[in-house]
């Protein structure tokens, strides 16, 4: 048996400084894409690492012990990512969520936390501000991240099985330690609690009902999301996929399901209540229904790159702008610059024609820029 080879491109060192345009207008709040999509979501990953090595994200054939993970200097300061979100906000920026790697794992995130707590939207509202976890510190950190101003989190959980929880996460790390965790931070009042299932097929897709009935009835809301097609590191395959229109049948044979309306436009999960009354559910179909054609979401990696869609091969290099002096007005319309340009739907295209779109090459990783 030979080993596994997963190619894989390192997109840190890549460099692509912003165009700084000398006739930009001050920001409006009305930012809009070449498809008109407007910019609304600002996800920032303030660390690569992890303490998960999940098969579909951080296998360990790649992040192994002798993975090189970007030094302290590299990283966007709190006072540099303020400062972004700031100016992202002034483009019309209402929500941001904190991702990874792991982000419970950049030290003293709270700090972090209590800073943009005090940034308010254009129309003077508190920010939406969240943050996605493994759950493995969760129960620790969940009071302070509440007390620093955080609204609520989203924990990744893939089975509530054993066996099959500690396969995923490849770490051996116990599932009734992220539970806690999720019930701390309900406790708490980090809520709604969503919590997050990426579903393989013949990994973990067995673990769709024992999921639905563990969290049915509960203060948390779970939701199933289609395998990806995320880098290149997790050797993604389309016969992987179950599609949500199988996991809606399925839990809607033993639990019978409602359809819901979406809380917002470009909400990325379908919503379905249970019969009974019992909560929701809800699924991202982001491989066999894409939603592009509403996606409002931008994305700033650890050291301070912007992408424009989950699946780019290449980011816009804002911190060599930030530490070049550049003023806020230019940073400004750089990043409007950039967003106006837009034209990502790689999703769109993949959907329609799965088994003849050309894989794209050199995507960047899911845990440099958060899911």
């Amino acid at each position: 048996m030979t080993d596994r080879v997963i190619p894989i491109t390192d997109l840190r060192a890549q460099q692509r400084v912003p165009v700084i345009p000398a006739d930009a207008d001050a920001p409006t709040g009305l930012l809009a894409d070449s498809m008109a999509r407007p910019l609304h979501d600002l996800r920032i990953s303030v660390t690569d690492r992890c303490n998960f090595r999940c098969v579909y994200c951080m296998p360990k054939e790649v992040f192994d012990k002798d993975y090189v993970f970007m030094p302290q200097t590299a990283l966007l300061s709190f006072e540099e990512i303020t400062r972004m979100a700031r100016i992202f906000i002034d483009h019309g920026v209402e929500k941001i969520r904190l991702t990874g790697g792991e982000p419970l794992l950049r030290k003293n995130l709270e700090r972090l936390i209590e800073m943009l707590s005090r940034l308010t939207t254009r129309n003077g509202q508190p920010l939406d501000l969240t943050l996605t976890t493994n759950g493995s510190l969760l129960a620790k950190k969940a009071q302070s991240l509440k007390d620093a101003g955080l609204k609520r989190v989203t924990v990744s959980l893939d089975a509530i099985d054993e066996a099959i929880f500690r396969q995923m996460n490849d770490v051996d790390f116990p599932v009734a330690d992220v539970l806690h965790g999720i019930d701390v931070a309900v406790a708490v009042g980090l809520a709604p609690i969503k919590v997050n299932m990426v579903v393989k097929r013949g990994m973990n897709d067995a673990e769709i009902l024992p999921m639905a009935r563990h969290f049915k009835g509960s203060a948390a809301i779970l939701r199933f999301i289609e395998y990806m097609d995320v880098g290149s590191s997790n050797g993604w395959n389309m016969a992987e996929v179950v599609p949500s229109a199988d996991v809606i049948a399925r839990i809607h044979a033993a639990m019978p399901l409602h359809p819901m309306a979406a809380n917002y436009a470009g909400e990325t999960a379908g919503r379905w209540r249970y019969a009974d009354g019992s909560g929701e559910i809800g699924v991202i179909s982001s491989v066999t229904q894409a939603f592009c054609s509403d996606c409002s979401r931008a994305r700033l990696s650890t050291e301070g790159k912007l992408y424009t869609c989950l699946f780019a091969t290449e980011g816009h290099d804002l911190r060599a702008l930030l530490r070049a002096g550049h003023s806020d007005a230019e940073l400004a319309a750089a990043i409007g610059h950039i967003w106006q340009r837009r034209s990502d739907r790689y999703s769109d295209l993949r959907t329609a024609n799965t088994d003849g779109l050309p894989p794209r090459a050199n995507k960047v990783e899911m845990s440099y820029i958060g899911g």
